[in-house]
């Protein structure tokens, strides 16, 4: 590559980082303080919005570089990261204000230890960096009057006010008040703005082991609901949540190069499969189940056929890459979706839609079987231990519903 080009590409990496770091910024502010720039943010809040993108780029910036020195240290030619800045403020709705990072490998990696060594290292790397956060975000909790600088509402009920709102409309059904204390329409003002923030993110092993051994005692402890107001927090759960994504082992993502590293081609395309079908079973659960059968109008049943051939399309395109035959891809969906139809109306049990999106990411563009290597040498012990360590990693970081919408 010449002089010229070399520097045409690092300025448009370095405008990209400055790019993301001004809207993972305003995401920042947007998720902590319950803002947007269209609705009165001010430039304070938007430099309050650094204390969650700063920690957050720092994690993905780690994690990227993991991949990349492990990549030169074998002498293989790549590229320094490109971020992904994508952020919806202006229009009023959130986001985090990042896709992620990525690097290109401009070669074909031809050994499985290589292989496995560049997959394994970035979220590792990043994990480290999560972990301190944790650490840091519970130690440094702020007094419970922080909360209230953000919902002024909150406050009438006092230190336990997750707890005795849970119980508004139950109140209010029974007009069980104390007009003394807390007046009806106050009480439904403050229903009405809990329905509107009724957004928030899913817990996993590693943030429950938080609350429990890091936090102080005399502090307000935030639940998954309330997550979301504390930066360096959120910053560390999202590092998991990205974390737990790419460390899932199938086809070609981060963990499915330590599944290949760990057991070899043949065995990485049987696994692979089988996790890969599990993950899509569990984000379709519940899709359609028999209730939906309760409506039997022309309209009811019309709603019916539609989810179910919506729901059939969705996981034919995703099993683009498990089999090769449209007719083996349509009789794959059919099956997964009768299975899940009786389960989920038999125990009355709910998976994740949102991870069918992901399913199609994976299963039509990014593959489930992993690419051949010439040197198909097994790993070292300590590589393998170290394999072993990243699947425990995906166990603790994974979230089974990482953004709840409630209503939905």
């Amino acid at each position: 590559m010449d002089l010229n080009k070399q520097q045409k590409t690092l300025l448009i990496q370095l405008s990209l980082f400055i790019v993301t770091l001004i809207t993972t910024t305003f995401a920042g502010a947007e998720w902590t303080l319950g803002k947007f720039v269209i609705f009165g943010m001010s430039w304070k809040d938007f430099l309050f919005g650094f204390n969650f993108s700063i920690p957050f780029l720092l994690i993905l910036t780690v994690h990227e570089f993991g991949h990349y020195f492990t990549a030169r240290y074998h002498k293989i030619n790549v590229t320094l990261p490109y971020y992904i800045p994508m952020w919806f403020g202006f229009a009023g709705l959130a986001s985090l204000g990042t896709m992620g990072a990525f690097i290109r490998i401009k070669e074909n990696i031809l050994s499985r230890t290589k292989y496995f060594d560049v997959g394994v290292s970035g979220p590792i790397a990043g994990f480290v960096v999560a972990i301190f956060l944790l650490v840091y975000g519970f130690k440094t909790l702020p007094e419970t009057e922080y909360i209230y600088e953000i919902h002024p509402e909150y406050e009438v009920f006092g230190a336990n006010f997750e707890e005795r709102m849970e119980g508004l409309d139950t109140l209010i059904l029974k007009k069980d008040l104390n007009p003394d204390r807390l007046a009806f329409e106050t009480l439904q003002d403050t229903i009405d703005t809990g329905r509107e923030g009724s957004v928030y993110f899913g817990d996993n092993i590693l943030m429950n082991l938080g609350r429990q051994y890091l936090a102080p005692d005399d502090r307000y402890i935030p639940s998954s609901k309330e997550l979301m107001h504390y930066p360096v927090l959120l910053a560390a759960y999202l590092a998991f949540f990205f974390t737990a994504l790419n460390l899932l082992p199938i086809g070609q993502l981060d963990g499915g190069h330590v599944l290949f590293g760990l057991f070899g081609a043949k065995n990485h395309a049987i696994i692979s499969r089988v996790l890969f079908t599990a993950f899509l079973f569990y984000a379709g659960l519940g899709w359609v189940t028999s209730a939906d059968l309760s409506n039997t109008s022309p309209e009811g049943i019309g709603n019916f056929a539609i989810s179910i051939a919506l729901y059939l399309a969705v996981v034919y395109w995703s099993a683009f890459s498990v089999f090769k035959q449209k007719r083996d891809r349509l009789l794959y969906a059919t099956i997964l979706f009768t299975v899940q139809f009786f389960v989920a109306s038999i125990f009355k049990i709910e998976g994740y839609t949102g991870w069918l999106l992901f399913s199609i990411l994976i299963g039509r563009f990014i593959g489930v079987d992993h690419p051949p290597v010439v040197d198909n040498s097994e790993l070292t012990i300590g590589r393998k231990i170290l394999g072993w360590v990243a699947l425990v990693i995906f166990i603790l970081s994974f979230s089974p519903q990482p953004l709840v919408i409630e209503g939905l």
